[in-house]
């Protein structure tokens, strides 16, 4: 019984860490699968989907689109994923999933078209071929950063300034995935700030564009997988996927017991109470003495009445000797 509480104590955590997937991630991580099967499957030659020069000297501008969903190694595949639904997943819950996967396309194509450019500047010895879902998440964390407005990020309980984060990441995946290429991770960071910035804002798809797109096909396929999160192009149904509306029933929570307004004018007490505590200035300028705990009138009162029965005694006892 320890063993099992153990485990679902662990299940739980992981539940909490894990980010929740979603429909655009989904579809990425699929299609990496998909063509990591095929290329194991037929035994291409190393490196025929990955980005150089030779999309410019061999005229292959087909690897624009395919490098970020090719992977050498069953490592970098696994790597490439986890990445991905770490870093990425933010930026499609912020805008849907229509203009992520729109997002995804053009950040990918863009990255890879500047590295292959500056690759074909370089010389032939020093030529590298970059691919992956590396260079794509970083740039949809430098995207992210640009429309945030928290000033400051926690990364493994330190502090970081947001813009910084991008390049934290940048020196973590280089160091840790395999087949990482620092001048393309470089580049997808430069090409997400820039898109944050608005310089591709007319290659960018609109809210109401995006609202059409989804509601045909296969995007009303991925809308109909119930386990996985499809996130809706409008902010008011964004809105509501993301942050659904609580209904407790009734009784799930406690409520407190109110005693009835007394007689006493509500403005007087308010007007002797500040912060619910009572005013030590109308406190101290009442004609009224408070009452005595004892049940018994006031210290003044108690006095005046016994004078006057001493007086009263008094007089009766010279009454008796006269």
């Amino acid at each position: 019984m320890a063993g099992t509480d153990h485990f679902n104590m662990i299940l739980q955590i992981f539940r909490d860490v894990a980010p929740s997937i979603t429909s655009g991630i989904l579809t990425v991580v699929l299609s990496s699968c998909a063509l990591f099967g095929i290329q194991t499957y037929f035994n291409f030659t190393p490196g025929v989907f990955s980005v150089g020069a030779s999309v410019f000297v061999n005229g292959h501008l087909h690897r624009l689109l395919t490098y970020p969903f090719y992977h050498k190694t069953l490592a970098q595949l696994l790597l490439n994923i986890i990445t991905l639904v770490f870093l990425s997943g933010s930026l499609e819950k912020g805008v849907g999933t229509v203009r992520f996967l729109f997002l995804f396309i053009l950040l990918s194509t863009s990255t890879g078209l500047f590295y292959a450019f500056l690759d074909l500047l370089q010389s032939d010895s020093s030529q590298c071929n970059t691919e992956g879902l590396v260079p794509v998440a970083l740039a949809c964390v430098a995207l992210t950063t640009m429309h945030t407005k928290m000033t400051k990020g926690f990364l493994c309980g330190v502090s970081f300034p947001t813009v910084a984060l991008p390049w934290v990441f940048l020196i973590i995946t280089t160091a840790l995935v395999p087949h990482s290429v620092l001048l393309c991770n470089v580049i997808a960071i430069l090409i997400g700030w820039m898109y944050g910035k608005g310089w591709f804002s007319l290659l960018d798809i609109s809210e109401a564009r995006a609202g059409v797109v989804e509601k045909m096909m296969p995007f009303r396929l991925l809308r109909s997988i119930c386990t996985v999160m499809f996130v809706p192009a409008s902010t008011e149904e964004r809105r509501k996927t993301l942050l659904p509306q609580i209904n407790p029933t009734p009784g799930s929570y406690p409520v407190q017991a109110y005693a009835p307004l007394s007689s006493i004018n509500t403005a007087d007490i308010t007007a002797n109470m500040y912060e619910g505590w009572p005013n030590a200035t109308s406190a101290l300028s009442s004609p009224t003495p408070p009452l005595n705990p004892y049940g018994h009138g006031s210290a003044h009162g108690f006095g005046t009445s016994h004078g006057q029965s001493c007086n009263h005694s008094h007089l009766t006892h010279s009454h008796g000797q006269l």
